[in-house]
């Protein structure tokens, strides 16, 4: 039997519109699909690393394969969760944060990044709350732990990226696509919430994941 954990974005929710969209056609068919809160009640800890662990711990014992479907930040979160466990056995990345680091923290800035290490904290818009909460720069420090090139685990890998993503450029698929021939990327006519194409993401999903 297959384990199907859907992993939301960063500053985002189990109550996101795309975690919603995906658990109420998951419900239709019917099939359990698992929505972690990745903020863990303390969204200021935030880490790649607490992320990974917190997931893993969602595996089911009996070393049943396990699907990912990762949203942007959760996206790069599975794909390292894929390297590292077996269990895990096929991928659905939903504009994945490749290279998030390189397209993030210029738009912070210096002043602001040197601010943050000074401070420790740096104050970010929550989605999922509606305020802003502190984060750690502990987050920044793990984050570079995470490198692309590190994934190399030839497991089927669906990417679904928006061309007019504002926040990771469709580029960072293409080229992680590029080099893994094991990879199928889909590029769709959307922006980085992908809310205009979520009933072409479910029929790709259903596809790539021989859905009932």
């Amino acid at each position: 039997m297959n384990y199907y954990i859907y992993l939301h974005g960063f500053a985002s929710s189990p109550q996101s519109a795309k975690a919603r969209d995906i658990s109420e056609r998951f419900a239709k068919i019917p099939l359990k699909l698992k929505i972690p809160d990745l903020n863990a009640g303390d969204f200021s800890q935030l880490t790649i690393t607490r992320q990974l662990t917190q997931v893993a711990a969602e595996f089911p014992d009996d070393s049943a394969p396990v699907t990912l479907i990762g949203s942007s930040l959760g996206g790069l979160t599975s794909a390292h969760l894929a390297e590292k466990y077996a269990q895990v056995q096929r991928l659905v990345l939903l504009a994945p944060a490749f290279g998030f680091l390189s397209h993030w923290l210029p738009k912070l800035g210096d002043e602001e990044i040197q601010r943050w290490q000074r401070e420790k904290y740096l104050m970010i818009h929550h989605y999922g709350e509606g305020r802003s909460l502190p984060l750690s720069y502990d987050f920044l420090t793990d984050a570079a732990e995470y490198q692309e090139d590190m994934l190399q685990r030839p497991i089927p890998t669906l990417i679904l990226h928006g061309k007019q993503d504002e926040v990771i450029p469709i580029t960072a698929s293409r080229e992680f696509a590029r080099s893994r021939p094991w990879v199928e990327l889909i590029e769709l006519d959307s922006d980085h919430a992908l809310g205009n194409v979520m009933a072409e993401i479910w029929q790709a999903i259903h596809l790539f994941c021989q859905l009932p």
